[in-house]
């Protein structure tokens, strides 16, 4: 029987278990999970099977596979407030716009409880809609964990609804700041549909057989030796939409180890991106029109203090 939730199990397959498909299998394991449960720990990265190469849900069981499952422990049913540090840019009756810090999740989930920007607001802000669930409370978009900048928050449902169509209806202007390497084209449109990759299920990538339509632009380039400043602007939302279009495109952005490619010995003007502790990209710009009464509303966030030190760095070195 396994034991208790927030835990490692390692599972061999017997004899009498061989054939069955691995999400099968890890249910009758550990009854405390569902099966939509054990299929989202798979997708999520928390199911690792010795001596495969890769492996999804669907993946047969042979006798004497080894399986290690990392079950986190669950989210509290409702997030509770917590006095994290928290830029507020804009605050009024309907939206709160907030400048997230890089290394913050945006809202509870497994591994992730607390600590996260749906704590912090519901410390600094209180009200948020309910439109996105208890665990979401006012969440409209999200950035990634390492990614920095500009946010949108609902207050109420009607706000919320509101922002979530302009984001559908590709409305809400959303521009970004990355560092990457080499010199990618200026004005080049990269619109390579993308969906969880089917070989690293901690991925997405253009090799999905479930891709859906992304699209984004590369506005400006200021290279440097080796690297390049880019601003891009993006009219879709995809999960690791920028970071994968940039890595498809051959320029994977600084810092990022997930797309990143191959370990890169650096030269010595570009010693000082050794110290990078996350993806060199920073949600620069947000444009939307007020849910209450329509107004064209543009918030800015500058780079925080670890990206504004590196590229001065830069700027400062040999071109």
């Amino acid at each position: 029987m396994p034991g208790p939730i927030g835990h490692e199990e390692t599972l061999v397959a017997s004899r009498d278990e061989a054939g069955a498909r691995l999400d099968q299998f890890l249910a009758a394991r550990l009854p405390a999970l569902s099966r939509s449960q054990i299929q989202r720990l798979i997708r999520e990265g928390h199911v690792q099977v010795e001596a495969a190469k890769s492996w999804r849900a669907s993946t047969p069981v042979h006798a004497g596979l080894v399986a290690r499952v990392s079950i986190p422990a669950p989210a509290p049913a409702t997030p509770q407030p917590e006095a994290l540090p928290l830029t507020v840019l804009y605050d009024d009756d309907d939206l709160v716009v907030i400048d997230k810090p890089a290394g913050l999740v945006v809202h509870p989930s497994a591994g992730h409880a607390t600590g996260t920007v749906v704590n912090a607001l519901l410390h600094h802000v209180g009200g948020l809609s309910g439109v996105g669930g208890s665990q979401r409370p006012g969440i409209v978009h999200r950035l990634d964990r390492g990614t920095s900048g500009v946010m949108v928050v609902a207050k109420h449902d009607r706000a919320h609804r509101e922002l979530a169509r302009q984001f559908h209806d590709r409305e809400v202007g959303k521009e970004y700041v990355a560092l990457v390497w080499g010199t990618p084209t200026r004005g080049q449109r990269v619109a390579t549909p993308i969906g969880r990759d089917p070989r690293h299920r901690l991925k997405m990538s253009s090799r999905s057989t479930r891709a859906r339509p992304a699209v984004t632009d590369l506005l400006e380039v200021e290279p440097f030796r080796g690297v390049s400043l880019v601003r891009i602007a993006i009219g879709t939302g995809r999960t690791h939409q920028i970071r994968v279009h940039l890595s498809e495109s051959g320029h994977p952005i600084v810092g990022d180890e997930l797309y990143g490619q191959a370990k890169r010995t650096l030269p010595a003007h570009l010693r000082a991106l050794a110290g990078l502790a996350r993806p060199f990209l920073h949600a620069a710009r947000l444009t939307f029109a007020h849910p209450g009464d329509g107004r064209r509303l543009a918030f800015e966030a500058p780079l925080p203090p670890d990206l504004a030190g590196l590229l001065k760095t830069l700027r400062e070195g040999p071109r």
